[in-house]
């Protein structure tokens, strides 16, 4: 399962994205965390829900979310045959839990850059195709989850040193909150990266002499 401890994971339908190394780096960042028992934690756009349950072990009240059928079907699958807790919506981001504040929000959405192929990602793609920067979906969790946290609260986002964590930091903090990069991790071109390096290139995305991605945790804050 990608590296992923299988006590977590037991099974992922055909199509669900795999927990991989931004999984496990996001999954660090949550247990430095430690949400304590009873605490809100909303993981927005779950996949297999690999990081609601590890929420959910440590005894938060989970709530997951996730545009695709299949991970919604995978995600509570998982939950039932972990007997963990979680409450699984499918939904576009924040559309389905809107209404409601959280202690912590974890976010491993698309952020791969892709080639404008003149509409949106679908299918398998829609868990890392972003658009020609990779903010396609970042852009829009900068803007509305501030919202979603209560005060003390906290968003761990995973993502790609190609779709720009400065641009992500800055957003953050204009919308209030107290944001830094808190994880770096180097790691080998998976398939997809592969597969478009070099469009990467040509676009200045990558170097000429780049052989590796770096992933980042940001963790941003609501003081006030």
């Amino acid at each position: 399962m990608s590296g992923y401890p299988r006590e977590v994971i037991a099974l992922l339908l055909p199509g669900v994205y795999a927990p991989q190394d931004d999984t496990e780096l996001l999954a660090e960042a949550l247990r430095e965390e430690s949400p304590p028992p009873g605490a809100r934690v909303l993981d927005v756009g779950t996949g297999s829900g690999a990081l609601a349950l590890e929420a959910a072990r440590r005894g938060a009240e989970v709530t997951a979310v996730d545009v695709s059928r299949c991970a919604v079907w995978t995600a509570r699958l998982n939950a039932w045959l972990r007997r963990l807790p979680v409450r699984i919506h499918r939904g576009n981001l924040f559309g389905p839990v809107g209404d409601r504040t959280y202690d912590l929000i974890l976010a491993n959405p698309p952020y791969v850059p892709a080639p404008d192929a003149g509409r949106g990602p679908s299918g398998r793609s829609r868990a890392w195709d972003a658009g020609r920067d990779g903010r396609l979906v970042l852009d829009r969790i900068c803007r509305d989850a501030p919202a979603l946290l209560r005060v003390g609260g906290v968003l761990l986002i995973v993502h790609s040193a190609l779709s720009d964590p400065e641009r992500t930091v800055e957003q953050l903090r204009a919308a209030g909150l107290k944001a830094a990069v808190v994880r770096r991790r180097w790691i080998a071109f998976g398939p997809v990266l592969r597969s478009r390096e070099e469009w990467l290139r040509r676009s200045g995305l990558l170097g000429a002499s780049d052989d590796r991605e770096e992933l980042v945790v940001i963790r941003a804050e609501r003081v006030s």
